[in-house]
């Protein structure tokens, strides 16, 4: 296993970042009066997961604020899949994206659960 010296080393960032910008590209397609509605909305959603993440990661010294970040990070990552479920039934997107998308955010979840389950893990101890 890496060793993880910020936030940007952890798989959850990098799989969570990687699904945001290929959101972000997928979403310029969709129809101009969806601008200030779902392609804004699936566009923050998935943004704040990463960024999130890295407010966690900063806060791990205070194991409650890290787990409130992680939590956070969940709630942005299925309402991300809820946007993208608009997306699919709306047919901006195909079924085979969304099946795809959504088992990744499925694997987010997972990592960030684990997470939280375990924050001792992931925390620091204090260097009082």
């Amino acid at each position: 296993m890496a060793k993880i010296f910020t936030h940007k080393d952890l798989d959850v960032f990098k799989i969570s970042y990687a699904l945001a910008m290929e959101i972000f590209e997928l979403s310029k397609s969709f129809p101009k009066e969806e601008r200030y509605s779902l392609t804004d909305q699936i566009r923050r959603a998935s943004r704040s997961v990463p960024a999130n993440i890295a407010e966690a990661w900063r806060k791990r010294i205070y194991p409650k604020s890290f787990v409130a970040k992680i939590i956070d990070s969940e709630a942005e990552a299925s309402e991300t899949q809820v946007w993208l479920q608009f997306s699919k039934d709306s047919k901006y997107i195909d079924i085979e994206t969304y099946n795809r998308l959504d088992k990744e955010y499925d694997k987010v979840l997972g990592k960030l659960v684990n997470m939280r389950n375990q924050p001792e893990k992931w925390c620091q101890r204090s260097r009082s």
